[in-house]
């Protein structure tokens, strides 16, 4: 039974504005038990960039996640939601239940060293571009940090780790909200990589993606193109209409794919192409209403080139349900640590990145600074928003990438693979371990989060995947 049936069967009244609490825990805590384990977030980080594992293949980055919890008395259930490289990592006993997300997949056909110029690494087909290598070692960081926090002050509750793979357009979340594992959890905490320091209340789009596969058949080109049915032509039909569609989407919604397959030799009539879509919108309804037209599409491209068509949804994400009540107990543990300051050589590595940049969105020293909080709709999608509408789930941004570097980018890569992205992982543990630690001697916000998370999901709210009923889509990456 979550927390918060306790404290309304024992009477607890909830207030208004569920301030943190003045007594322990104090920044010092929190930095004083994650600077001891800086090594730990150097070790993890790093092997996790070098080994740049794609989704449900992050078969050496989960163990190594597996290993170092279960090293520091963490009991491990492995292979979770049908999921071989999805953990769950327990330690203490007791409410509340408090989740930690850690992310560990990379990006594939990305790859860079980490230097500050272009530099892709030999034989290497993907890279840490969104920083989940990062994401990773933070997250297991600040649970071992809360993990000691609960041993030494001998206080009442319990911290999970979730080992969340397949991020990257595979959905890994999904699979493990869907098969419950999130039903006992009072509160989730997570973080992600950014250019900025920040833990504004922002929500994401939902989103799907599916491949759609185009049968045609077979012949010479040149010698008996009338025996041809292109595959090909199919994908290109579809492609053409939906780049029509964009004119006549939401201003909001985003759809965008990329050729997978289309043929091997110019003169081989393709017999087989396929084609990759996402779809987002910032409200699932619209993702669905958008999806049945590209579906549409599909056929009508079938139709025209004499091909046969079928599809494979591959993921689908529900928006991130934002909750203040967290969001500003999390803005005020950041501004209590602040930005980050470089080295000599970290200044020489960003005003270098920097000169890469061709309209930057944020200045070169703004990593220095927390961002002013606010409430605002993000243009990403991620499977965190399925765990927001199981349990009020609270993140924040933290600076590994230079001012001004996007997302999926080489820059992004260089900055996670070193100091640059260390330090704005610290950041995030020690803040992820003041917010658990307020969380554990405040009952008063827990209550309040959950009022807010069921007023704002409803009472009739039903958990609906986007991605319907398929199983894990373990090979999606090879």
């Amino acid at each position: 039974m979550r927390l918060i049936s306790s404290l309304l069967a024992a009477g607890i009244a909830s207030t208004a504005l569920a301030l943190p609490a003045a007594a322990d825990p104090s920044t010092d805590t929190a930095s004083s038990l994650v600077e001891q384990r800086s090594e730990m977030i150097s070790d993890i980080a790093m092997s996790l960039w070098d080994w740049a594992e794609v989704g449900y293949q992050e078969n050496r980055s989960s163990q190594l996640l597996q290993d170092q919890l279960a090293a520091e008395g963490f009991t491990i259930e492995a292979g979770v939601a049908d999921i071989p490289t999805a953990f769950i990592a327990e330690y203490g006993s007791g409410e509340p239940v408090i989740a930690i997300l850690a992310e560990m997949d990379a990006l594939p056909g990305i790859n860079q060293s980490a230097s500050a110029v272009r530099e892709p690494v030999e034989n290497k087909h993907a890279g840490q571009a969104c920083g989940h290598n990062l994401f990773g070692a933070g997250s297991v960081s600040a649970a071992v940090a809360i993990r000691h926090w609960l041993e030494d002050k001998d206080v009442t509750g319990t911290i999970r780790l979730y080992g969340t793979p397949a991020e990257e357009g595979g959905s890994g979340k999904v699979y493990m909200v869907r098969a419950g594992l999130f039903d006992d959890v009072d509160i989730a905490l997570h973080w992600h990589p950014s250019d900025r320091n920040s833990a504004a209340a922002s929500t994401s789009l939902a989103n799907r993606s599916a491949k759609f596969r185009f049968s045609g058949q077979s012949a010479h080109a040149a010698g008996a193109p009338e025996r041809g049915r292109s595959a090909l032509d199919g994908v290109e039909a579809m492609n053409m209409m939906a780049n029509m569609m964009h004119e006549h989407l939401p201003q909001d919604a985003r759809m965008h794919y990329v050729i997978t397959s289309g043929g091997e030799a110019p003169n081989v009539v393709p017999d087989f192409a396929e084609v990759f879509y996402y779809v987002r919108h910032p409200d699932p309804s619209g993702v669905e209403q958008i999806w049945a037209r590209l579906e549409n599409a599909a056929r009508g491209a079938a139709m025209g080139t004499g091909t046969e068509v079928d599809w494979e949804v591959i993921h689908g994400n529900n928006p991130l349900l934002v909750n203040e009540t967290l969001a500003k107990m999390m803005d005020g543990k950041l501004r209590e640590f602040g930005g980050i300051t470089y080295t000599a050589e970290e200044q020489q590595f960003a005003e270098n990145i920097v000169s890469t940049f061709d309209d930057p969105r944020n200045e070169l020293g703004s990593q220095e600074e927390v961002q002013p909080y606010d409430v605002s709709l993000g243009y990403g999608s991620t499977d965190v928003g399925d765990v927001s509408f199981a349990a009020p789930t609270v993140g924040l941004r933290t600076a590994t990438w230079v001012p001004g570097t996007s997302a999926h980018s080489w820059q992004a890569v260089a900055a996670s693979g070193m100091s640059i992205g260390e330090k704005g992982t610290e950041l995030a543990a020690k803040t992820l371990t003041a917010a658990a630690i307020e969380l554990y001697q405040n009952p008063d916000l827990v209550e309040a989060a959950w009022e807010e998370f069921e007023e704002k999901r409803g009472e009739d709210y039903e958990y609906k995947s986007l991605l319907g009923d398929r199983e894990p889509p373990l090979d999606y990456r090879k």
